[in-house]
């Protein structure tokens, strides 16, 4: 199941599938996108037999009975931040694998997290258990933002979409008159859509990536990220952490996920380090995106993808993935910083030299004209810098980045 095209699926789910003897059927709301990235007999990957089908996939009943028609299958999956509860209950009505439509809406919905987390903690028996969750409050449908007025918040805080992704309409306000402004201002672009106001967590920012069949949940590795001034969070680069993951962050955010539900296949989870705590940003109950699934991937050494696949065909994970740990990334994502036509960039291009790799790769064509999103639809490329020492990959990147130029006008 899929709204959009992303990477994730055409370089990693679809060729993970072909590679395991899989037919595909694609239920999607956007059939024409996929047919024009998948369907013009493409060579450069090796794709499954591919069914593309036209489906309103954000409404569950309808997922389900499109699918009946063809009869029980042997899975169902997605990668789509959108979709995860629709699949979950899909998979559950068919009797298959799945994650727990529960657990899929409780991380989707990031009023209904804080409040699960709230919900199961402190808990005196469990040490690793964090005994401060993060403050945070509703502006629910219907609800005018003149009524946070008088809010009793932590100022500076963050509003957000409730069910947002990738940072859009993301933004720290600094007092009451800017909450209510800014939740009129994303209002106008999101009609009567649900908010959330939440504390501020001011620290270092780290992923961790986990990858469960129920019975056993692997750690795959974690990044640090750094983000964009604010008021905006927009990611401008991300390091791979060190194997193993840093304690005790990494046990306490293990701690919040069983919490919440979640250990069965692949999730990207977000938190922020402040002493020896780990707070938890959001849970995103799928792979990591903007090309770092792919590059983690072929770091690890393991067929990623494929393992990913096989939890929901209901196949067991084994207890030692056989993952390499020397492998280290610089993801350097090169941001807009104005609207404009983008008059010049470099091309694609792969080279290696000192023991780096670097990849890069356009995701905006010269010649096109966009708004400013303040989001990742604002990259322009993505340089992947990979290889085992730290300090070659960042002079590599720092060389690569002030040989080129991006000029928008």
């Amino acid at each position: 199941m899929a709204r959009n095209p992303t990477d994730s699926v055409s370089e990693g789910f679809l060729p993970a599938a072909a590679r395991l003897g899989l037919a595909v059927t694609l239920l999607t709301d956007q059939p024409e996108a996929h047919e024009r990235a998948y369907g013009n007999g493409r060579q450069d990957h090796a794709f499954p037999a591919l069914d593309i089908v036209p489906c309103d996939v954000r409404d569950f009943a309808e997922v389900i009975g499109r699918i009946a028609t063809d009869g029980r299958p042997d899975a169902v999956f997605t990668n789509s931040d959108h979709l995860q509860t629709q699949a979950a209950l899909a998979a559950a009505y068919f009797g298959l694998p799945g994650k727990d439509w529960r657990a899929a809406l409780r991380t989707k919905n990031k009023a209904e997290l804080r409040r699960a987390v709230a919900a199961a903690g402190p808990d005196a028996a469990d040490p690793l258990w964090p005994a401060d969750p993060v403050w945070s409050t509703e502006l629910a449908t219907g609800q005018e933002p003149a009524t946070l007025a008088g809010l009793d918040a932590p100022y500076p805080c963050v509003v957000k979409p409730r069910e947002g992704v990738a940072s859009e309409d993301v933004v720290l306000v600094a007092d009451a008159d800017e909450l209510v402004w800014r939740c009129v201002e994303i209002r106008a672009r999101r009609p009567g859509a649900a908010l959330v106001v939440e504390e501020f967590l001011d620290g270092e920012l780290r992923t961790l990536e986990t990858l469960g069949d129920g019975r056993t949940l692997h750690v795959l590795g974690g990044f640090r990220t750094e983000l964009s001034p604010p008021p905006h969070f927009i990611e401008e680069r991300l390091h791979l952490l060190p194997a193993p993951p840093p304690q005790p962050h990494t046990d306490q955010v293990l701690a919040q996920l069983r919490a919440l539900g979640v250990g069965f296949g692949v999730c990207h989870t977000e938190y922020v380090v402040q002493g020896d705590r780990a707070r938890l940003i959001e849970v995103n109950y799928r792979a990591i995106g903007d090309q770092c699934d792919l590059v983690l991937a072929e770091l690890l050494g393991i067929p990623l993808f494929e393992h990913i696949l096989r939890t929901h065909l209901g196949e067991p994970l084994p207890d030692d993935l056989g993952a390499r740990t020397d492998g280290r990334v610089r993801m350097e994502y090169v941001l807009a910083d104005r609207a404009g036509r983008l008059a010049s960039a470099p091309p694609a291009s792969v080279t290696e030299r000192d023991g780096v790799r670097l990849d890069y790769r356009p995701l905006r064509g010269v010649g096109e004209e966009h708004p400013l999103h303040r989001t990742n639809r604002d990259f322009l490329g993505v340089l992947r810098a990979t290889g085992t020492d730290q300090g070659r990959i960042d002079a590599a990147v720092a060389q690569f980045l002030a040989a080129h130029r991006w000029e928008i006008v």
